[in-house]
């Protein structure tokens, strides 16, 4: 999912004793000296933090929070100076945070303490390692994420004369982050810092769709093909003409100069390693995003055998669901047979896969009071991907834009409606839509903290908090009469488990693409196509994977603990609460504050 890149961070020292108040320290906030001069003092450097990230970041504050201040702004990240001015900002934050005494702080401040505290040290931590060499693939690729904008479908809004010039000033811009782009290449050629050549052949195709040979059919001039009827003749007549200019003239050549640099002098020194262990360093760097990523101290090897074993105890389930489908073989069989099954693609048309999404949502919704007790204001849509990206893109989540302007929305790739299996449907509403990533990222944008607090993002908590969400599809009465929904809910959560092992195996095992395919194909009978989108996304984002199986378990172990605690007076609601109710955090703290709930209710 594209969920907030701002915050990625690990725990400090344990908040037990401290979150006895459980998410109503928020709301009780006026009932502690709130006027002191060091809860001032914290808030000023939170929204401090806050505001010089975005300002380094504009592309992520356009994506992720909607925010119209910085839609014309476009940062090169990758450049030395801007690196430097990331490193300054969380040297600079972490020096004013000693300047304050977390242990006087009342436990809501001091929680805000702890995460920007987390926050800085985890970005220095990830800026010691050179990530900026390999700044084009095909997971990512800025170029590419430009020209989906274009469109006026996707984060960039393009529906005033103002949008469009604020879109063009980033286009205007996009040379020279390509020129910098090829410069950090070669020094990533240089040191041995290269991407896998698969990776690599896999972009050539998304830079190809950039290069229309008609320059008027660039899809970075999308927008000025149709416009809003609210934008005026002249305003139409001059936008096309400067649209057309930058394009033609500096973009396209820019981008055919990137393109000729990744086939002619990239892709020859790709690596045929696929994991980042094979760099120099490699083992260290990828340590430290599990670390990151699951907000944990895990080293592979705990999560290498964690994974082991919910592959394990998965296929145990399923070997007990796959009798209601009348199946007599092998687990290995079924999902074979499963292909052969007409009433799991009944599709003919992307929009009767729309509209099965949208029923399913409108039949969730009437459960979801009994599991929570409350839900996001946002509204929630439901989207397939453009057809620019479908080819290496997942099923994802976009958060509403916190003005309101935009809903929260699901993104769904249809590659061939004919072949869309309904088996994964439910569990995966579930996850990208509500209650999962929704119900975490709308609701949170709505909490009463700072800002930095509202965007904040951590994969454990909010993909392990995804994959909880979809085993409430047992108490929204999704799965108990639909064997083939909850198949497809263990086979999402199998996928998740499988991750553990083939993340782990690529980046710390030194297993090879293939070994990897292979092993995805044979635990859970994924097609050639499939395990290898997967395992390319594991080898473009060494770590990530990790979160998600981690933190849903988390989430079960915190769920059953408050469980045999409270007995009788377990409410699911009130722990999802407590859960959901101050918003994403590293796991430890998440556990801080769920044991310092419990002592309360006890």
């Amino acid at each position: 999912m594209n969920t907030l890149h701002l915050t990625r961070r690990r725990l400090g020292a344990s908040l037990a004793t401290s979150l006895l108040l459980g998410s109503a320290a928020w709301r009780n906030a006026s009932a502690a000296p709130a006027a002191s001069p060091a809860i001032a003092r914290l808030n000023r450097i939170a929204d401090d933090y806050y505001n010089a990230s975005l300002a380094l970041f504009p592309i992520e504050a356009t994506e992720n929070l909607g925010d119209p201040k910085y839609e014309a702004a476009f940062e090169i990240d990758i450049a030395p100076e801007h690196l430097l001015r990331q490193r300054r900002l969380y040297e600079r934050t972490q020096a004013a945070l000693k300047t304050v005494d977390a242990a006087q702080l009342p436990a809501d401040a001091r929680m805000t303490h702890e995460l920007l505290a987390y926050d800085a040290q985890d970005r220095l931590d990830r800026l010691a390692y050179p990530w900026y060499l390999t700044p084009v693939g095909h997971m990512d690729c800025m170029p590419v994420r430009l020209a989906q904008w274009a469109g006026g479908t996707g984060a960039q809004p393009m529906k005033t004369a103002a949008n469009f010039d604020h879109f063009l000033a980033r286009l205007k811009k996009l040379p020279a982050w390509i020129a910098q782009a090829i410069a950090n290449m070669e020094q990533g050629i240089a040191r041995g810092i290269v991407l896998p050549r698969p990776l690599v052949e896999r972009t050539m195709p998304q830079l190809d769709a950039l290069l229309t040979a008609d320059p008027l059919a660039s899809p970075y001039l999308a927008a000025t093909r149709e416009f809003p009827a609210q934008v005026r003749a002249d305003d139409r007549k001059r936008i096309t003409a400067a649209y057309r200019a930058a394009v033609v003239q500096s973009v396209i050549p820019a981008v055919q100069r990137l393109r000729t640099f990744m086939a002619e002098r990239y892709l020859p020194q790709a690596r045929t390693t696929a994991g980042i262990g094979a760099l120099r360093g490699g083992a260290d760097w990828y340590r430290m995003l599990a670390r990151s990523s699951t907000t944990t101290s895990f080293t592979p090897q705990e999560i290498h055998e964690l994974g082991l074993k919910e592959v394990a105890r998965i296929r145990g389930e399923m070997e007990q669901v796959k009798a209601k489908f009348g199946f007599d073989g092998d687990l290995d069989s079924f999902f074979k047979s499963l292909d052969q099954r007409p009433e799991l693609t009944p599709f003919r048309t992307e929009a009767e896969v729309l509209a099965a999404f949208r029923a399913l949502n409108e039949k969730v919704k009437v459960g979801l009071p009994r599991l929570f007790e409350r839900a996001p204001k946002a509204a929630l849509d439901v989207r397939v991907v453009e057809p620019i990206r479908r080819a290496t893109a997942s099923d994802h989540y976009v958060p509403p834009a916190t003005d309101g302007s935009r809903p929260g929305a699901f993104y769904t790739v249809v590659m061939d409606p004919a072949k869309y299996r309904t088996v994964k449907m439910t569990a995966l509403f579930l996850h990208e839509g509500q209650p999962g990533h929704h119900y975490h990222m709308a609701s949170q944008q709505e909490l009463d903290v700072p800002k930095f607090r509202k965007s904040a993002w951590y994969d454990a908590y909010g993909e392990g908090w995804a994959l909880y969400a979809e085993s409430l599809g047992r108490e929204l009465g999704l799965y108990e009469n639909d064997p083939t929904a909850y198949l497809g809910r263990l086979l999402m959560e199998l996928h998740r488990a499988l991750r553990l092992v083939v993340d782990t195996g690529l980046h710390d095992k030194g297993w090879s693409r293939e070994q990897a395919i292979a092993y995805l194909r044979e635990k859970e009978g994924s097609t050639e196509d499939d395990a290898r989108r997967a395992i390319e996304r594991y080898m473009a984002w060494p770590g990530q994977a990790l979160a998600y199986k981690v933190g849903e378990l988390k989430i079960l172990q915190l769920r059953e603990r408050s469980r045999q605690r409270l007995g009788a007076r377990f409410d699911i609601r009130a722990f999802h609460t407590q859960v959901l109710g101050e918003g994403s955090m590293p796991l430890r703290m998440l556990e801080a504050k769920i044991d310092g709930w419990l002592a309360v209710q006890r």
